[in-house]
């Protein structure tokens, strides 16, 4: 399931995943989200906590953020990973190789400081 994070300054969008997440619930909430903070601003700031087990996401949706960071290549800013999971790092480290913009990984223990890094323009 995700959940918008909400009180986010109107650059910055955010995500909370946990139990089971199917990849048209991660598409239908990813991409209008996105396009909302580009009415805003010309840069996505983007925060993902995964309180959930990454086996608890749809096989797509890595492949799919993927297609979502290429769409919106030359617009990402900064992007926060927020996860207690080592295997989730290891699939969000390919992505700043991928991606252009600033990528930093927090611990759920450190959600605030992850939200203020990514809401610094």
């Amino acid at each position: 399931m995700l959940q918008l994070i909400n009180n986010l300054p109107p650059h910055v969008a955010g995500l909370h995943a946990f139990a089971n997440v199917a990849e048209t619930e991660y598409k239908d909430s990813l991409i209008p989200l996105i396009e909302n903070v580009l009415k805003k601003s010309k840069r996505i700031n983007f925060v993902l906590v995964l309180e959930t087990d990454i086996v608890n996401f749809a096989s797509g949706i890595w492949c799919g953020n993927l297609k979502i960071g290429l769409k919106y290549f030359f617009k990402w800013n900064k992007i926060a990973i927020v996860t207690d999971q080592q295997k989730v790092l290891g699939y969000s480290d390919l992505f700043k190789y991928m991606v252009p913009g600033k990528f930093r990984n927090f611990r759920i223990d450190q959600i605030d400081q992850a939200i203020r890094w990514v809401s610094i323009k």
